[in-house]
This record gives structure tokens, C-alpha cells and sequence, in this order.
């Protein structure tokens, strides 16, 4: 069939809506069309009336139809870039219709005419600056790259127009021509943009019916689950996980980065901060639905990481488990980018610096990657630096402001005191809430610190009886570390004097059981540090640190007579880079803790204590844990832990006051008694004396 006969063919075809087999028909017809007419009138015609036809229009997918539009003016454009190479290379009959790239362009161009909408238009213009730029092509010249890519940003800024009673553009379209063709816009391009209009639109498309689908896909997995003996299975063909995979083809879901970047683009660059607000309540309400619907899945969000293993099959565990997961991971770090913009956005922009909007702002933040932890909470997927940066410094800017802190812990505060939830994604929502108010008490009076931050911290320091998973572990580690951050506060003293007491005494019963001998030892040693001076509670009660102190030599001497407090205790996981590598035992760590201490003390206590630790030291019998501490003794005296006084006394206690002796042969310091004699008088001769 002749060029101008298929042309008549398919332009009678698009006046009707056809079946599936009969519209591909029509799609490939219209790419041969586009790279074969030699006519710029007919290509010109052929754009026009393809952007009306209803057997392209008049189909129900209308992105998968977007999705296609584009696709024939890119695989248009490349094939028009070689036919044009080819036909210089060799003289003889040309390849294709014979234009060269600025002609053939400039055609389709025209053919973008007012009997269409502008988003359609704009869907045929990243087509073509698709097909002629991308892969480092360079097709057009100079002069047409720059039509194209002003062709592009005018009919998307167009098309994202208000423009009242015309309806406005659906946002799919233009968000996947613009995600498409980003990073093929020059900087003066990109600076055309019209960023405010662009933020709500590709929101929408990103987290609505054409991308994310408002994160429904997760509450039919439920349904399908089913129990295979003492196991679920959930199978790769049933109609949840199905939807989840064609969901991940979607052209905007599995361009989820380049769609990030668009966004993080438009937020840096829109004039009206409101719309930022905006986006952060959207991404609220996304991610608040995201994970409604997991916990819908009440037979798999109710296992914890440890037991998936146990209760899922090898088959469900490597397959559909797994690509849930990953899916998963790519929507948090997606979420998890924008967010990041909106941070580093809030740090420059005068308006959203303002101290009535900067807390709203990180507490926006915070409230999505809560709404994100069951994701980013796993095997560690929060460590990467977009999520470090949004998560650190939205607390950073939080933290300052005492009465937003308090408001947001408020909200968030788990809402069953005293128990700890059998749920584990409840625990999850604990773990965040623990880690974040670590963050907070600089700047919350005493009374919030207590209700806000030790309370719920007291639920898992005083429930850790039984053996932990490695979850409950985390929130035991959690809660350590929160209580710790409130006793560091001057200005908690009355709150301090009242806890450690306690506080020491859950120590020591969780010790070794519960908490590692690192994690045990910087806890003791951050304590002996709130209760030395400079803080307030030296002063006011100067009893408190030795008697600490006292209750770790005792107990030290009580583990020393206790096998199973000599024997070496089960070395760290190798997973984790702080746990010390030297063997430890009860006993010996104990000891290691009286010495960490020794930089914290009073001075009228100091050298006796140095005494008391060098006794520990040599009471422990197995001499490899033994020579352990003795270096440790001495990293103390000679690291600059200690400052110029105590390092004073420290060198004079071990070079003239038997220090050396008691650490390393366990003799106990002689106090020399000082011998009087009369002026002028002679000392008894010794035998062999000359004298």
C-alpha cells in the first residue's frame, strides 16, 4: 500500500473506537506514517487529526493512551534521525520520507493546533525532543532544540493554567510528558516552569489513581493470604499481588526517581511557599493511608522481622514477600526525596524560617516518615544520607521550639502507658516515638520531660523480663538512650535526683541479659557524668555519684565469686562495628566501668577511688580478661580523658603512691610514713659504710 493510501486508511480509521488488536493496528500505521511522508503539509495533518481521533481518545486507559502518544513521536523521531544519517552517508534511493530533523520537527510541530488541548500538544513535544535528544543524540539544531524544548514548557505551563470555565489539564498526562523530558530542558528552560502550578499536579499524579493509587494496593493483600499447614502462602498469581506488579508498570510508578527529582526541582523553585505546605499535608494523608492499609493485613503485619521466616513458606518469603518489600522501599525512598526538598527549602526560605512555620514544617515531616517506618525501619533502611538529612534536621528544627516539641510528642505519644502493645506495628510506632523524643527534651520543661519522654520510656525499661526479640531490643536500647537524654539536662535536676536511683537499678538487672557491656558501659559512664560537676545535682547532692559507684564495686565482687560472672561473655555480633572485641566477662566489665567513671569525679574522691579500681582490677582471675582492663587503666591516665588536675594527681597516685604496683603486680599502695630527724643529725650507718 502506497504512503498516501495508508495515510487515507488511517485517517478514516481514527474517526471510530476499535478493539485492542484493531487499535495497535492504528499505532503502527501512524509511526510508519510519521517517519515515512515526505510532505510536511501531511505530517502536519496526520499530528493534528491524531491528537482528535477517537480510536485514539475514545479508549478507557487514558495514561496507557499518553503513554503510547508518546512512544510513536519518539520512535518516530529516532527513526527520521537515521533514515537522515543514512541518506548522507549514501547517495541513491533515500530512506523514509527524505526531511531532515529541523524539517520533520518543525512539521509535527505545527500540527499542534487549536482543535486539541495543550496537554495533548505537549504529550507530542516530549515525544519528539525524546526521540531526537535523549541518548546524547544531538538530532536537531541549535535553534529548533530550543523551539522544541520552549514548545514544551509553554504547553505544559498552559495546560497547568487556571483558566476559567475551561476545565483544567489532567495532571497525569502532563506530569509523565514533563518527567519524560526534565532532564532534556536546558537551565533557562527549566527556569520557565511555572513551579507552583506544577507541585499540585504532580503530586496528584504521583500519589493518585495514575501512580500510587492512594497506596490501596495494600489493602486486598489480606484477602489473598491463605494458611498452608502452619504457614501463610501467598501466592505470585493471586489478584492482589497481580495488581502490585502491573501497579510497578505504570509509567509514572516505575519512573518514581526522575519524577522525584522533577518535584524536588518544582519545590525549590516555587515562588508561593503555601503550595509546599500543601505537599506536606498530601504526603501526610498519603502515607497515613499507606500504612492504614498494611495494618488492614492482619495476618502480615502482625509478624514481627525475626518470625517472618517462621511463619511465612520459603516460597512466599523469596518471592512475593520479597517484591512487596522492594516495592515498598522504592515508594519510601520517593517520598522520602520530596521530603527532602521541602527540608532543605525550609532552611533558605525566609517564610517557612518564620518561627511560627518552621516547627509546623518539621513536624509535617516527622508525621510522614512515622506514617513511612514500618517501611524505612527495616534491615536498615534508614541509613541512607536523604533520609538521615530529612529525619536529623527536621528534629534539629523541631527541638528548638519547646511548646511545637511538646504539641508533637502530645500527638504521637503512644496511647497505651504502662503495657507495652502486643501489635508489632504499634511497637514500631514506639521505636519512632522513643528515637525522636531523645532528640527533644533540650528545650521541654521538666514536667513535659517526664510525662512526654520518661514515662513511655519507663513501659520497656521495667517490662524486659522475658528474652527480646531483636525489635524489642532496639526498644529497649531506645529507651536507655531517651531517659539518658533527659537526665543530660541542667535544668532536669529534680527529675534526675528522683530517676537514677531507678535508673541504676534497672542497669544492673538488665546487665548482661538485656544490654550489652558496651551499651552497659556508656549508659553508667553518661549517668556518673550528669551527677559530676559542672551539673547542678554535684552540688546539691554530692552522694549520689559514689554511691553509684559503690554499687558497681560490690557488685563487681559479687560476680568475681559467681562462676557464671567470671566466665567470658558471647562475643558481639559481627554486624555491629561499636561492640568492642576484647573478651569480657561480668566481672571484668564491671570493673571497666569503675574505671570509665574515673575522669568524672571529685577531686577529694578521686585518688581513693583510682585505689579501689586497681584492687577490682586484680581481683579478676582469669589473667586474658585481666590484662584487658590494666590497658584500659592505663588509655585512662594517659589519653587526655582526664583534665590537668586529675591528670596531675593521676601521674603522682601511679609514679610515687604505688599506683604502678597495685594495677600491674596487685600490691597494695604503701603510704610512706615521714621520718623526723634532728638538725645536723646522722642516719644509723649502713653495714659495709665507710662512715
Amino acid at each position: 500500500m502506497s504512503i498516501d493510501r495508508l495515510l487515507t486508511k488511517v485517517l478514516e480509521l481514527y474517526q471510530d473506537v476499535h478493539d485492542d488488536a484493531r487499535t495497535e493496528q492504528i499505532y503502527g500505521s501512524t509511526t510508519a506514517l510519521l517517519t515515512n511522508l515526505s510532505n510536511p503539509l501531511n505530517l502536519s495533518l496526520l499530528t493534528s487529526q491524531l491528537l482528535i481521533a477517537p480510536a485514539i481518545w475514545g479508549r478507557p486507559d487514558a495514561m496507557r493512551t499518553c503513554y503510547r502518544v508518546i512512544s510513536i513521536f519518539n520512535s518516530a523521531a529516532i527513526h527520521v534521525r537515521r533514515n537522515e544519517l543514512e541518506n548522507a552517508k549514501h547517495k541513491g534511493p533515500r530512506a523514509g520520507g527524505g526531511l531532515g530533523s529541523d524539517a520533520w520537527a518543525a512539521a509535527v510541530l505545527k500540527g499542534a493546533d487549536g482543535q486539541s488541548n495543550r496537554w495533548q500538544h505537549l504529550l507530542v513535544f516530549a515525544g519528539v525532543l525524546m526521540g531526537m535528544e535523549s541518548g546524547n543524540r544531538n538530532s536537531l539544531s541549535g535553534g529548533m532544540r530550543r523551539t522544541v524544548e520552549r514548545a514544551v514548557v509553554t504547553a505544559a505551563n498552559l495546560a497547568l493554567r487556571k483558566n476559567e470555565p475551561v476545565p483544567q489539564a489532567p495532571a497525569g498526562p502532563v506530569t509523565l510528558a514533563l518527567n519524560f523530558t526534565f532532564s532534556l530542558l536546558s537551565e533557562s528552560s527549566r527556569a520557565s516552569l511555572n513551579c507552583d502550578a506544577l507541585i499540585p499536579a504532580a503530586t496528584t499524579a504521583m500519589l493518585g489513581a495514575d501512580g500510587l493509587e492512594d497506596g490501596y494496593f495494600l489493602g486486598a493483600v489480606d484477602i489473598d493470604v491463605r494458611q498452608a499447614v502452619e504457614r501463610f502462602t501467598w501466592e505470585p498469581n493471586s489478584p492482589s499481588y497481580l495488581h502490585i506488579t502491573q501497579l510497578e508498570k505504570k509509567p509514572l510508578v516505575s519512573g518514581l526517581g526522575p519524577l522525584s527529582r522533577l518535584l524536588g526541582y518544582a519545590i525549590q523553585n516555587a515562588r508561593n511557599s503555601q503550595v509546599i505546605l500543601q505537599l506536606q499535608d498530601d504526603l501526610i494523608a498519603f502515607t497515613g493511608k499507606l500504612f492504614q492499609h498494611w495494618q488492614v493485613n492482619n495476618k502480615l503485619s502482625e509478624l514481627e522481622i525475626s518470625e517472618e521466616s517462621i511463619y511465612l513458606t520459603p516460597e512466599t518469603m523469596s518471592g512475593t514477600w520479597e517484591g512487596l518489600w522492594n516495592f515498598l522501599k522504592k515508594v519510601m525512598y520517593a517520598i522520602v526525596a520530596v521530603s527532602q526538598a521541602v527540608v532543605a527549602r525550609s532552611l533558605l526560605d525566609w517564610r517557612l524560617k518564620k518561627h511560627d512555620v518552621a516547627p509546623v514544617v518539621a513536624a509535617k515531616t516527622l508525621h510522614t516518615l512515622r506514617n513511612l517506618y514500618f517501611i524505612s525501619s527495616r534491615n536498615g533502611s534508614d541509613s541512607f544520607q536523604v533520609y538521615q538529612f530529612t529525619y536529623l534536621t527536621s528534629l534539629d528544627t523541631l527541638s528548638r521550639f519547646g511548646d511545637a516539641s511538646a504539641a508533637f510528642l502530645e500527638e504521637i505519644k503512644p496511647n497505651t502507658e504502662g503495657t507495652i502493645p502486643f501489635h508489632p506495628l504499634h511497637r514500631t510506632l514506639d521505636l519512632f516515638y522513643l528515637n525522636v523524643a531523645e532528640h527533644l527534651p533540650l528545650h521541654l520543661p521538666p514536667e513535659a520531660c517526664d510525662k512526654l519522654i520518661i514515662q513511655p520510656a519507663i513501659t520497656y525499661l521495667t517490662n524486659a523480663a522475658a528474652p527480646l526479640s531483636p525489635r524489642m531490643m532496639e526498644l529497649f536500647e531506645s529507651a536507655h538512650s531517651a531517659v539518658l537524654s533527659v537526665l543530660s539536662c541542667p535544668h532536669n535536676a529534680p527529675i534526675t535526683v528522683k530517676i537514677v536511683p531507678f535508673y541504676a537499678e534497672t542497669l544492673f538487672s538488665s546487665f548482661p541479659k538485656h544490654i550489652s557491656p558496651r551499651q552497659f558501659r556508656l549508659a553508667f559512664k553518661t549517668v556518673m557524668q550528669i551527677l559530676s560537676p559542672p551539673f547542678p545535682i554535684a552540688a546539691s547532692h554530692p552522694q549520689l555519684a559514689e554511691t553509684l559507684l559503690e554499687m558497681v564495686r560490690y557488685r563487681a565482687s559479687i560476680a568475681g565469686q559467681d562462676p557464671n560472672g567470671q566466665a567470658p561473655l558471647p562475643p558481639p555480633p559481627a554486624a555491629d562495628p561499636l561492640e568492642a572485641q576484647e573478651p569480657m566477662s561480668e566481672q571484668s566489665t564491671l570493673v571497666l566501668t569503675l574505671i570509665d567513671a574515673l575522669p568524672f569525679l571529685q577531686l577529694d574522691i578521686f585518688e581513693d577511688w583510682m585505689t579501689l579500681a586497681a584492687h577490682a582490677v586484680n581481683e579478676i582471675r582469669d589473667s586474658a580478661l585481666r590484662e584487658v582492663v590494666k590497658r584500659r587503666f592505663w588509655e585512662v591516665l594517659v589519653s587526655g580523658e582526664m583534665d590537668v588536675e586529675r591528670a596531675a594527681i593521676g601521674v603522682a597516685w601511679w609514679g610515687t603512691k604505688g599506683g604502678r604496683e597495685a594495677v600491674l603486680f596487685g600490691r597494695a599502695p604503701e603510704r610512706q610514713e615521714e621520718m623526723y630527724m634532728m638538725s645536723g643529725a646522722l642516719s644509723r650507718p649502713e653495714r659495709g659504710s665507710k662512715l
